[in-house]
């Protein structure tokens, strides 16, 4: 009699886990992908109103890519000390505890992650409008007593999550785009900046910009400004100055924001000591450069003041450009009315690649939170793919939630305030463990310390303590701040519950 044949058992199934698919060329794509959104296209023409002169608005582009920079090149120790999935929610653990981990989490989930989600989303979606004008905030679609809901708002939040369902399939799917999108529009910048700067030299504007570099004015917002005169402002200088150049840099800031996001993938990124460093520095480095060449084009291009009843491109000039569309009446100056057409295609490409990169990030910190004990326990999973899809999906529901509710400028204020606040704390992080953990292993040490990291604290802070005071800015502002402390109870009150 023969024995029954057993069959040989089942090799276990490993675990879904990060892969490391992410190398130099992806980090520095992700980098300069999740920056360049639609703030470079859009913010100087507020910026040209707060403080009325060429210098000052160089200055202010000037002044953001140095407190960029300094601060990636200090940032880099703590990425390469802790090549984690969570990046800054890691650092700021591993320096302060969990509680102020736990605040960065809570506030970057809130609103400093998903405010820019949903911010860049609704520039997208309104620079869809001039190609496809059923796309407007004046097309409501129904309404609930005071709330609107806009076509607008609608395809906001359709971009928000058809591009949370690509990343749910995977890093690799992620990266492609962002590999994509990132390098066309570098090379689409790149060529606005040369043709601007060869076909669109505009002498008169020239000598009118460059007449007077120094003399500051401020100027009222389009709505406010009717039957002013064009060019009138009120002269400002000294404290009024300083502040003005504060609150200018409200956008010039965000802007250059989201350079860290590369840091939340720490474990899907290759050789992730050296990569992390590197990306973040050379990423901030050529999105500066652009920022900054493509603010002098706008200047030698069309003239900074202008009317807002004025009915030509050169009139409105970059104060008052159309719905603050600098880029794109610069276009227009170059290329005729199809300039109009191929800015928007460039700005919705650089739209959709920057929500990719921060929707791609943002998620790996609520999935460290949630490992730690200090979020929703369901968010600590990954799908099959290997990326944390519950922590996607979640980012996605409350980005799109944010859309429906508050203005660019609004999400603006609030975002700013809270993202330069924990950069801070996250750079004096790297005194803090130099003391603590003065063994530890470091990889890179922050290039200039301790003057250049000190130096991103004392400007950084300014900044900060400018948005607190400032009539325009301090009220969503201190509203950031107290969404910062409502943090604290919440800690308390459900930190236990989290980590059952």
């Amino acid at each position: 009699m023969t024995e029954p044949q057993l069959s040989p058992p089942k090799p276990a199934t490993a675990p879904p886990h990060f892969q490391r698919a992410i190398n130099l060329f992806d980090a520095i794509m992700l980098v300069t992908g999740s920056m360049i959104g639609s703030g470079i296209f859009i913010v100087t023409a507020d910026i040209a109103r707060q403080v009325g002169s060429a210098g000052w608005v160089l200055v202010v582009w000037l002044l953001t890519g140095l407190i960029t920079l300094t601060g990636a090149v200090s940032y880099g120790e703590l990425a390469a000390m802790f090549p984690k999935v969570g990046g800054q929610y890691v650092y700021l653990r591993e320096a302060f505890g969990r509680l102020v981990a736990f605040l960065y989490g809570w506030s970057l989930f809130l609103v400093i992650q998903t405010g820019v989600i949903a911010a860049v989303a609704v520039a997208f979606a309104k620079f869809t409008g001039v190609l496809l004008p059923y796309f407007s905030v004046k097309n409501i679609l129904f309404k609930a007593g005071p709330f609107d809901f806009s076509t607008v708002q609608l395809l906001a939040i359709v971009l928000i999550v058809f591009i949370t369902a690509i990343n749910a399939r995977g890093v690799r799917a992620g990266k492609l785009i962002q590999n994509v999108l990132g390098s066309t529009k570098l090379v689409a910048l790149g060529l606005l900046i040369l043709l601007g700067a060869t076909l669109g030299l505009n002498h008169e504007a020239i000598q009118v910009n460059f007449a007077d570099l120094w003399t500051a004015t401020r100027h009222a917002a389009p709505g406010a400004a009717t039957g002013l005169p064009g060019g009138a402002g009120t002269p400002i200088s000294g404290t009024a100055l300083v502040v003005a150049i504060g609150m200018a840099m409200t956008g010039s800031l965000f802007s250059s924001d989201s350079w860290n996001n590369i840091g939340f993938a720490g474990e899907e990124i290759q050789n992730p000591e050296r990569t992390l460093v590197r990306s973040m520095a050379i990423g901030t480095a050529i999105v500066t450069a652009l920022y900054i060449l493509s603010n002098v084009v706008y200047l030698l291009v069309l003239p900074l003041a202008g009317s807002p009843d004025a009915t030509t491109v050169a009139g409105r000039g970059i104060m008052y450009a159309t719905d603050d569309r600098v880029a794109t009446a610069v276009a227009e100056s170059v290329l005729g009315p199809a300039g109009a057409i191929v800015l928007a295609v460039l700005i919705m490409l650089s739209t959709f690649g920057a929500n990719n990169g921060i929707i791609l990030s943002g998620a790996r910190a609520y999935y460290a939170m949630a490992k730690d004990g200090l979020f929703f326990p369901g968010l600590a999973r990954l799908n099959a793919a290997g990326v944390p899809a519950r922590s996607l999906w979640a980012q996605c529901l409350w980005a799109s939630l944010l859309c429906l509710s508050g203005s660019y400028g609004q999400l603006l204020n609030y975002v700013m305030f809270s993202v330069i606040l924990f950069y801070v704390i996250t750079i004096i992080g790297i005194f803090v463990l130099r003391r603590t953990r003065p063994a530890a292993p470091r990889p890179y040490r922050a290039w200039g310390y301790p003057v250049v990291p000190l130096l991103y604290v004392v400007t950084a802070s300014a900044f900060c303590l400018i948005l607190l005071v400032a009539p325009d800015t301090a009220e969503f502002s201190q509203r950031g701040l107290g969404l910062v402390a409502l943090g604290v109870p919440v800690f308390f009150l459900f930190g236990k519950r989290f980590a059952r």
